[in-house]
């Protein structure tokens, strides 16, 4: 069996037309090159190269072989380039999902752009999945990265989960909404809102943004009264414009809300929600390399953004 050494060694040979020039362009004895190729031609059974005065000539065996020489080794450098970008995570295809109320817009979006752009080699797939379905897969395997809010009910062994930063909450209603006509600046009270109806209300074993909302509520002595027609999805936007209820919403979907909703603030400074990061407990060189950027990349995009969080194993 021939060597990859050998491989080189006749390549080089055949390219640069001398042992010598060889032997110095490989930093290694003509001696020891000369025996390797004697070697080669010995368990091939022919001679490659004709051994003139002034230069070796390959042989018709030497011509033959040289093109499938040169492009074996072209292969197992790909190969070889291959393996490593895998293994450092510069190349694969990343399983991404977010939750209907973590938009990918705004910092999300600068953040995932700047990471494809710092990895080339690297593409996307993008679902959208509830926080809890986002554990789930995350735990089995079927997906790499999440992008949630805070809290999660459900947790997951062995997934980590990395806060990204914090927005402030808006109340978000219809265009004909009385505070919106006549309080549209008027930073709004969470008790004023006793008797509206939420088109998100939270599920019994769910968390995120409508656990959060009706969380909020509740310290100011009321549960959110459920409207006639609900949703914890991005359709919420939609029941909102056709003046079905209300909603605390996070600035970010501001982003993609029809144009005529009416975003108010909220007096209580606790209203804020927290999107964070989760992946699986050991993960591989792709959503390590992902997760660092994309951290870094949120915190660099967010004036009021946290700290990044140490990853922790919820259990």
């Amino acid at each position: 069996m021939l060597s990859i050494r050998q491989l080189r060694y006749f390549v080089e040979i055949a390219e640069t037309g001398s042992f010598s020039a060889a032997a110095e362009r490989l930093f290694v004895a003509q001696s020891a090159l000369s025996r390797q190729i004697k070697e080669m031609e010995s368990r091939l059974n022919t001679p490659l190269f004709e051994r003139t005065a002034r230069q070796p000539r390959l042989t018709a065996a030497g011509e033959a072989f040289y093109p499938r020489a040169r492009d074996l080794l072209i292969e197992l450098g790909k190969a070889s380039d291959m393996a490593t970008q895998v293994g450092t995570g510069q190349l694969g295809t990343l399983r991404l999902s977010h939750s209907s109320t973590v938009p990918l817009s705004g910092r999300l979006l600068n953040a995932i752009s700047g990471y494809l752009d710092h990895c080339p080699g690297v593409s996307m797939e993008i679902v959208k999945l509830s926080s809890e379905a986002q554990l789930e897969a995350l735990a089995e395997g079927r997906l790499d990265v999440g992008l949630l809010r805070l809290p999660v009910l459900r947790q997951r062994e062995g997934v980590s989960i990395v806060p990204l930063f914090s927005e402030r909450l808006l109340l978000a209603v219809p265009p004909t909404h009385p505070l919106a006509i006549h309080h549209p600046e008027q930073a709004i009270d969470l008790a004023q809102l006793k008797d509206e109806a939420f088109i998100s209300i939270p599920h019994p074993q769910r968390g995120g943004l409508s656990y959060l909302s009706a969380e909020l509520c509740m310290r100011q002595g009321f549960f959110p009264r459920a409207a006639r027609v609900v949703s914890r999805k991005t359709t919420q936007l939609q029941l909102i414009q056709a003046g079905f209820g209300i909603a605390l919403l996070p600035e970010s979907m501001r982003d993609i809300a029809p144009a005529n909703i009416r975003f108010l603030p909220l007096a209580d400074p606790d209203c804020q929600s927290t999107v964070a990061l989760a992946f699986a407990q050991n993960p591989t060189a792709l959503v390590q390399q992902f997760t660092q950027h994309f951290t870094q990349s949120c915190a660099s995009f967010c004036g009021n953004s946290a700290d990044p969080a140490p990853s922790r194993d919820l259990r």
